[in-house]
Order: structure tokens, then C-alpha cells, then sequence
């Protein structure tokens, strides 16, 4: 093992000079110090970025440099980053370098795997898109996921975003087996400890028995170092590789938020000196986003399909790194607070949520047709409500008339009471088949419910639930 020493420290970079080694550390090698910070032991792990020349390394650190001197001894690891992967790691939380940071005792790991890892070759993966069933309504009509599909989330605070996202972890769970990863990357540690609460409360991570869990949580939050955050996305999707590639799953990766992760990129870039691209993010904003997401896919023995909140700075989509993330996004799912105001949860936004599965070769023509009528219908709705405000119904024809019912009726089908909810709402979750909720829009579009109660439709599973209680 290479030992070297500190010589400089400015903020999160430290140099490092490897004196009389016959090989300096690689780049993207882990280096470790221990120290004591106020009388605690602490080991920092760091990365190295850039080989400056006379044996200095530039590296940048995961985690505080508090405490730093000069001269403190340096160690090469002779390796990448690396965290545990395997069912050890369910119901756990982990920091970027894969250690624990729940007090929960040790990880019962079989193996670890290097953060950084190359992705799958093209003969290794699946080009045929193939459908991924979540069981919700709205997401599996108007934008459905593909397996090995990546997933943009659009939605501001206090939409639903999380129990979504926690319905999405339950069901993929149930319905496919599989387990998910969730890389908290530059948000708040409220919102990542809240999360925890309500996967705990939820049965998502079940307390008693830890390895019944269905998620693993990496949290680099926006208290760390720049290093940490642009690092921590690596780290979760590596643990979810293990268990599409060696358990053969179908796998869920949640990034929340994939903006941080560019935003983080931007001060690595700065720190080590570049020189700033566009707006002053780093010139290889594009390259690390590809290095990422090209890593999420699906190959012939699983897939990973990632659902990644984007924050859109001052909403302006042509920033470079909204902009960046948007060419490798298949679907969109956007949540608006309109939807979520009158009581319609999930509150997706049926006309603006995409999915390039949307088309007949992929989905069915069945499946295509009704989804593209149901959104005729919602359209049409939206068109008159300012007619409907002034002069009210009356005033309308009557198709015009039986398209409002029916788009009242649409809208609240779209509803759905969730399993993860059931702790608060008191109501059964439901999972919706594909099949059966093609069917049941298929049939209020045909009209065949014309007769039924509006109100019949809110917070249910299929249409024949809506029969028997009718």
C-alpha cells in the first residue's frame, strides 16, 4: 500500500505528495487518512482527480476536512470507492463510501463493488422495450415505464411526489420481486430523515425485521462536500447493479434530485480549476451525466429503470443542466398542484405527463387508442371550463354536455387509494393490472357508464369495483 502526505488543503481539495513510490495512485483511487478530530477518531476518504507532476495528487474529499494538517499520513488504497451491495444492505442507510449512518450495528455484506464500473456492452443489452407494470392508473395509461427506462418526476413541494414514489417501491416490490435503491443526491437531511419515517410507517423498511425491507437509502445531503454529492448517485446505482446483474431483477433507482448531481459536478469543476462552460457549469457536464445514466438499462438478465426528480432552476428549461438530463429521459411524469387541489391523488398531469412507450408497436393499439381518448376528452374539458365558468352547463351542446360528464368521470377514475397511503387514509390500496385499467377507461369513453354517479369513480381500483358498488 502507497503512503503519502498531505501538503496542501484548500477547503475540500487536498494535495498529496507519494514521495518515493515506483507508481502513483490511479485516478479515481481512494485514498484514506485517520486522524482525530477533537479527540474522535475519523477516517476521510478521498478521490483522486488529477496527477499535477513531482508526485502530487490533487483529490477531492467525501467528507469535512476539519482538522487537516499538513504532513498527515496518506493512504492509497489501490482502488475506487467502494460499497457493500447484496440484501445486507435493505432498510439500511449509507453514506457515499458505503458506510452506515443509521446506528444500526454493521452491514451483513457477501461483497463490495467499485463505484465506478463500466456500462453494460450493447451485446449485454436489451433493446426491446418492454413495458413495466407499476399497478397505478394514471402512470400505466398515459405515460407507461419501460423496463431500463429512466423516468424524469416534475412537481413543486407538497404534491405527492414521495408517496408516489413510495407506491412505486411497494408494487415493484410485489408485483415484480424486485427491490429499489434510493440515492438521496444534494437534498435537505429533513427531507431525507421525513423519508425514512414514512417508509418505516409505510412497511417499506419494516423495523423488526430489517432484511424484509424492499429499499436501500444513500444520502449524500446538501450539507456535505461537493465530492460527496456528485459521488453519491454512483454509489446507490452501484448496489442497484448487484441485484440486476447478479440477482437477475428487475430493479428500481430513485435519484432525488438529479439537478444536485450536475450542481455538484459544477463545484468539483471549479475546485480543481477548469474553466467554466456555459451558465458555469464544468465542460464535461454532458460526458458525466452519460457516464450515469448510460449505466441504467436493461440487459438480458434484469433491468435497472430509474424514476429521477428534476429541479428546474427558475424554471427555465434550457438550462445546460436540465437541458443535459432531458435527452436521456423516456418518460415524464408531472405533477401539478391544480390536480392535487381538488382532492386527486396522484395528482399526474395526464396532458403533460409523456412516455415515448406510448405507441402501438409497444403498448397495443388497444392500449394506445384509449389512452390518446382519454386525453381528447380531458382536453376538451379544459377548452370549455372558461365557458362553463361565465355561462355555466346550460349553455353547451349536448355532446359537449356528455363530454364534461365523462371527462368528470375520467378525472376521478384516474384517482387511486394506495397501499402506503392506507396507514393515514384508512382505505384498502389497490393494484390496478394494465389490462384492467385499458378496460375501464375503454368503457366510459364507449359510454357503457353514462348512468353511474361521479362520485362512484373517486379513490378506486378497477371498473369492476365501480359495478359492484353501482
Amino acid at each position: 500500500m502507497n503512503t503519502g502526505s498531505i501538503v496542501q488543503v484548500i477547503g475540500p481539495v487536498v494535495d498529496v505528495e507519494f514521495g518515493n513510490v515506483t507508481e502513483l495512485p490511479k485516478i479515481y483511487n481512494a485514498l484514506e487518512i485517520e486522524y482525530e478530530v477533537n479527540g474522535n477518531p475519523t477516517k476521510l476518504t478521498l478521490e483522486v482527480q488529477q496527477h499535477l507532476g513531482e508526485n502530487w495528487v490533487r483529490s477531492i474529499a467525501m467528507s469535512s476536512t476539519e482538522g487537516l494538517k499538513r504532513g498527515m499520513k496518506v493512504n492509497d488504497t489501490g482502488g475506487p470507492i467502494t460499497v457493500p451491495v447484496g440484501e445486507g444492505t435493505l432498510g439500511r442507510v449509507f453514506n457515499v463510501t458505503g458506510d452506515p449512518v443509521d446506528n444500526k450495528g454493521p452491514v451483513k455484506f457477501a461483497k463490495r463493488y467499485p463505484i465506478h464500473r463500466p456500462a453494460p456492452s450493447l451485446t449485454d443489452q436489451d433493446v426491446k422495450a418492454q413495458v413495466l407494470e407499476t399497478g397505478i392508473k394514471v402512470i400505466d395509461l398515459i405515460c407507461p415505464f419501460t423496463k431500463g427506462g429512466k423516468v424524469g418526476a416534475f412537481g413543486g413541494a407538497g404534491v405527492g411526489k414521495t408517496v408516489v414514489i413510495l407506491e412505486l417501491i411497494n408494487n415493484i416490490a410485489k408485483g415484480h420481486g424486485g427491490f429499489s435503491v434510493f440515492g438521496g443526491v444534494g437534498e435537505r437531511t429533513r427531507e431525507g430523515n421525513d423519508l425514512y419515517v414514512e417508509m418505516s410507517e409505510a412497511g417499506v423498511i419494516d423495523q423488526k425485521d430489517l432484511s424484509k425491507s424492499k429499499v436501500a437509502l444513500v444520502y449524500g445531503q446538501m450539507n456535505e462536500p461537493p465530492g460527496a454529492r456528485l459521488r453519491v448517485a454512483l454509489s446507490a446505482l452501484a448496489m442497484t447493479e448487484y441485484f440486476r446483474d447478479e440477482k437477475n431483477q428487475d430493479v428500481l433507482l430513485f435519484i432525488d434530485n438529479i439537478f444536485r448531481f450536475s450542481q455538484a459536478g459544477s463545484e468539483v469543476s471549479a475546485l480543481l480549476g477548469r474553466t467554466p462552460s456555459a451558465v458555469g457549469y464544468q465542460p464535461t457536464l454532458a460526458a458525466e451525466m452519460g457516464d450515469l445514466q448510460e449505466r441504467i438499462t436493461s440487459t438480458k438478465n434484469g433491468s435497472i429503470t430509474s424514476v429521477q426528480a428534476v429541479y428546474v432552476p427558475a424554471d427555465d428549461l434550457t438550462d445546460p443542466a436540465p437541458a443535459n438530463t432531458f435527452a436521456h429521459l423516456d418518460s415524464t411524469i408531472v405533477l401539478e398542484r391544480a390536480i392535487a387541489e381538488l382532492g386527486i391523488y396522484p395528482a399526474v398531469d395526464p396532458l403533460a405527463s409523456t412516455s415515448k412507450a406510448l405507441a402501438p408497436e409497444i403498448v397495443g393499439e388497444d392500449h394506445y387508442t384509449v389512452a390518446r381518448g382519454v386525453q381528447k376528452v380531458l382536453q376538451r374539458y379544459k377548452d370549455l371550463q372558461d365557458i362553463i365558468a361565465i355561462l355555466g352547463m346550460d349553455e353547451l351542446s349536448p355532446e359537449d354536455k356528455l363530454t364534461v360528464y365523462r371527462a368528470r368521470k375520467i378525472q376521478r377514475f384516474l384517482s387511486q387509494p394506495f397501499h402506503v397511503a392506507e396507514v393515514f387514509t384508512g382505505t384498502k390500496g389497490q393494484y390496478v393490472p394494465i389490462a384492467e385499467t385499458v378496460r375501464g377507461f375503454k368503457e366510459i369513453l364507449e359510454g357503457k357508464h353514462d348512468d353511474v354517479p361521479e362520485t362512484n369513480f373517486y379513490m378506486k381500483g378497477g371498473i369492476d369495483q365501480i359495478k359492484e358498488e353501482s
